[in-house]
């Protein structure tokens, strides 16, 4: 009796959060946390936890599908989890080889041009993961539809050292001024990286800590982060529709934010040469949305208005 009321609910709930939500972000990242944790709660041993973990992932795609975000990272094993003992790890990697041909064979992968990526240190991984690698990105390579990148092998901390290193090896050999190093100059050095920066990382299994987890990508373009309680096999789509909500709130704010900043800065230049307001407003058009926008147009044109050489400022006559 409760059980079809509980999904009855739960659908329901699904369609408001559906309705309270806009057009969303467009590169989700997720660490999956809490697979050991879910197997123990249910009386197995930790591959098996993998192994629903690895199908809630596929519901993810489906998810990202219907809200129309083009980009996910999952982060499905880390630098640190090579310390777990070979007993753990290895059927890990067993999920891991077996889940990127599933997908490389996929219709639904073929029909939604989804393009397969892997970042992290893939050279440290098993060969037969490696190969599994080498088949899920060949099959997908020339697709542009969605972009999923699978993180493997992967530590942001690590990424970025090298990508230091790498730069500093280039100056050194005379390869790279130290005047020309930019944001570019690194990034080209990090691991396969991204398409886009991330807007929003979720993290499940109650631990709120991102967890060295793409740092230049999302940290760097402060991303809205969402932590929940549920294991990831038990991650469900009213979780991800709160973690999409989370990022809207954020967004909503910083371009209300953004607005007030923007008016502001008008208002203060409202005193320079028409010439230079007109190319300020410009750039500002840019970056708004329209009601920041039509804000912005208001404060220069008062201010136009306001000190306008050619309006005559002398005080009215005194009524008789």
């Amino acid at each position: 009796m409760y059980e079809p009321l509980a999904r009855r609910f739960r659908r329901g709930y699904e369609r408001l959060l559906r309705r309270e939500i806009g057009d969303g972000p467009d590169h989700v990242a997720i660490i999956q946390d809490g697979n050991r944790r879910y197997a123990r709660k249910q009386g197995e041993d930790a591959p098996e936890g993998h192994r629903e973990g690895a199908n809630t992932s596929e519901q993810v795609l489906n998810w990202c599908e219907e809200l129309g975000v083009d980009e996910l990272t999952l982060y499905a094993f880390s630098t640190e989890n090579f310390e777990r003992p070979p007993a753990e790890r290895e059927p890990l990697f067993d999920i891991i080889e077996d889940k990127l041909y599933e997908l490389a064979d996929s219709d639904r992968v073929h029909d939604n041009a989804v393009c397969i990526r892997a970042i992290g240190e893939i050279d440290r991984l098993p060969a037969r993961v490696r190969e599994a690698i080498d088949y899920a990105e060949s099959q997908t390579a020339g697709y542009d539809g969605f972009r999923l990148n699978v993180a493997l092998a992967y530590g942001g901390r690590n990424e970025l050292l090298r990508a230091a290193r790498d730069v500093a090896t280039a100056v050194d050999e005379g390869e790279l001024d130290t005047d020309e190093i930019t944001p570019e100059t690194v990034e080209k050095r990090l691991y396969r990286q991204p398409v886009r920066d991330v807007d929003l990382i979720i993290r499940t299994g109650g631990d709120e800590r991102t967890s060295n987890f793409l740092p230049w990508h999302a940290n760097g373009n402060e991303a809205a982060v969402y932590f929940c309680a549920p294991y990831w096999p038990e991650f469900s789509k009213v979780d991800f529709l709160r973690g999409i909500r989370t990022y809207e709130s954020r967004e909503e704010s910083w371009q209300r934010t953004k607005i007030d900043r923007a008016v502001a800065l008008a208002g203060a230049v409202g005193r320079l040469e028409l010439d230079e307001a007109t190319a300020l407003a410009g750039r500002l058009r840019e970056t708004l949305p329209q009601a920041g926008r039509r804000r912005v147009a208001d404060e220069l044109e008062a201010d136009e208005t306001a000190f306008d050489p050619t309006a005559d400022d002398t005080p009215p006559e005194p009524a008789d």
